[in-house]
């Protein structure tokens, strides 16, 4: 199968926007410090206390943000409103420092994960279905580090390998409900328990991921002279830059439903490095 011109071009569009520089690197240039001394500035057991946060602010977020959107797929996403209410929640958060991420940290996930949730639903995807919660969840393991060095997987592949792997812990038990059910869509037909229980996996590795950037954000806050006003800016930075990753991984996820995700894949390779396909 070929690629239509116009999905060739959403697919260029989609790799520009989830093959940019870091949120690490964004952040660098926002303080004009390197991020990794930052970090090595904050009180000891930081890290531990906000991955805590990270994690409850993910639980949070899932139940307030991707349960609460109307289901209207192929509706214009409202990128705008959501990014000025996280750079709101951002200078709140900034003026008060640390103390206050526990508080911010909730109210500023959701906002970035209803964003990422009406990209979702302005590319197509159904909101109720556990798959586009996941591939929602997914986005905020996109700006973390990748645990792949391997140079054959650009570094959105890795991540989607990434959470592939935290989906496995499940596999077994989600092969016996399509069993019973004789039904191969099994994440449809999974009661509120048992959606619960597959989301609280995949939000327990995302955390992992999303906490060290949020820590990155905590330390690059931290610093004296930045407060209020960085805070909201790197707020709005967060928002901008996860609704790149939403969008740009939203029209992946289109295109895979049209072509397959062997051919997207390898399409998606040649545009970054064509000795690579």
């Amino acid at each position: 199968m070929i690629f239509e011109e116009k999905d060739l071009q959403d697919l260029e569009k989609a790799v520009n926007l989830l093959e940019q520089d870091t949120i690490t690197e964004k952040m660098t240039q926002v303080v004009g410090k390197p991020i990794d001394y930052l970090m090595s500035k904050l009180p000891k057991g930081t890290e531990k206390q906000i991955h805590s946060v990270v994690e409850k602010a993910l639980h949070k977020a899932a139940d307030a943000a991707l349960w609460s959107l109307d289901n209207e797929p192929n509706r214009e996403a409202s990128t705008k409103a959501n990014k000025l209410f996280a750079a709101v929640s951002g200078a709140v958060g900034g003026a008060f420092g640390f103390t206050a991420l526990a508080i911010e940290l909730p109210i500023s996930t959701t906002i970035m994960l209803r964003s990422v949730a009406d990209i979702a639903r302005s590319e197509g995807f159904d909101l109720e279905k556990v798959e586009t919660k996941q591939a929602c969840l997914e986005v905020f393991a996109l700006g973390g580090p990748s645990e792949s060095d391997d140079a054959v997987d650009t570094a959105y592949y890795a991540t989607r390998g990434f959470t592939a792997e935290a989906m496995q812990v499940l596999s077994k038990e989600l092969a016996e409900i399509a069993a019973r059910q004789a039904s191969a869509s099994a994440l449809n037909k999974l009661t509120p328990t048992q959606t619960g229980k597959w989301l609280a996996a995949l939000i327990e590795k995302i955390a992992t991921r999303f906490g060290v950037v949020i820590t990155e954000k905590a330390a690059a806050q931290a610093v004296p002279i930045i407060g209020a006003v960085a805070g909201a800016t790197l707020n709005a930075m967060f928002t901008d830059y996860y609704q790149d990753m939403a969008r740009g991984h939203f029209i992946i996820k289109r295109l895979e439903k049209k072509y397959g995700f062997d051919l997207v894949k390898t399409e998606y390779t040649k545009i970054i490095n064509p000795t690579m396909a």
